[in-house]
């Protein structure tokens, strides 16, 4: 390994510790020609992963554009970078089970849709209202029924009761 502080070839290993899911190595190392510290990160090399998106086109699968994608849907909420991490590893390792090493773009979408109901209802909305790219409000509705787990059929269509707001003005609850 080469030390990022001097370019020696000669490093030592300090400590090794695997993740809990054994995906990644962790390992601390000394170079000893300028006794710099340093981490590197082992991750196996996998045979690559194609999208296969809308227009016929084939994209390598991006770790790095999926977490930006989840981690766009959960701003400003309670999730936190762990939790996205494990939700990327998790997706990969869905992927990487299926066979062949191609997937299509709405496959990726509807799994990573799936996860995120799972990990945060707000951010699964989010990601849906990108992903689907409502162009009305009742698409967004059903979609809003189907977090909360009814089927958007199943949505009453009684009347919604008045409520007194500030100013007198009285207006339906929704």
């Amino acid at each position: 390994m080469k030390c990022p502080y001097c370019s020696a070839q000669t490093t030592k290993v300090l400590d090794t510790r695997d993740s809990e899911d054994l995906a990644v190595t962790r390992r601390r190392r000394r170079c000893e020609a300028c006794g710099g510290r340093f981490t590197t990160y082992e991750r196996a090399e996998m045979v690559s992963l194609l999208v296969v998106k809308k227009d016929g086109r084939r994209e390598e699968f991006s770790r790095p554009k999926l977490r930006a994608g989840i981690t766009k849907a959960c701003a400003k909420r309670p999730v936190s970078a762990g939790a996205v991490e494990q939700l990327v590893n998790d997706i990969e390792a869905d992927l990487r089970r299926r066979e062949g090493s191609e997937v299509n773009h709405a496959a990726l979408g509807e799994l990573v849709m799936d996860k995120l109901r799972q990990l945060d209802n707000v951010a699964y909305i989010r990601f849906a209202s990108v992903y689907r790219a409502f162009t009305d409000l009742s698409s967004f509705e059903e979609e809003i029924q189907r977090a909360r787990g009814a089927a958007p059929d199943d949505a009453e269509d009684e009347p919604r009761p008045l409520v007194r707001r500030s100013g007198g003005r009285v207006r339906g609850s929704r």
